[in-house]
């Protein structure tokens, strides 16, 4: 695998998106099959962090009524009680899930995951 540019290790996106896409169908039970080198080329994928983010819902407001907040203020979101929330993986939709506590925290049961050909589309 060969970088962009020299201070750059970050691969080729129609190479990557190659391997994801011959990951997706061996996975899928396709003919196709992942040899040593292709596995090992996904290999360095495993340490990138990635930003995860459970939506709630939205709202807009006025600056005047974000400076007139204090405890107990409360907004109003575009979603409805009992709605899927969304959750983002570096700020694309990955799936939709309900929130459930484990233990003293919360966390998301994912309920519908977003296709593996829909995210690697939304890539770029």
């Amino acid at each position: 695998m060969t970088p962009t540019n020299s201070e750059s290790s970050r691969p080729d996106p129609a190479e990557l998106k190659e391997l994801l896409q011959d990951n997706a169908a061996a996975s899928a039970g396709g003919r196709q099959s992942l040899d040593r080198n292709q596995i090992r080329n996904l290999d360095f994928l495993y340490d990138i962090p990635l930003q995860v983010t459970v939506e709630v819902g939205r709202s807009k407001i006025l600056l005047k009524d974000l400076l007139k907040m204090d405890e107990g203020y409360v907004i109003e979101l575009d979603k409805l009680a009992g709605e899927p929330l969304d959750l983002y993986v570096n700020s694309k939709l990955i799936a939709r899930g309900e929130a459930v506590m484990v233990g003293e925290k919360f966390g998301i049961r994912l309920t519908d995951v977003v296709s593996t050909a829909d995210r690697i589309q939304n890539l770029g």
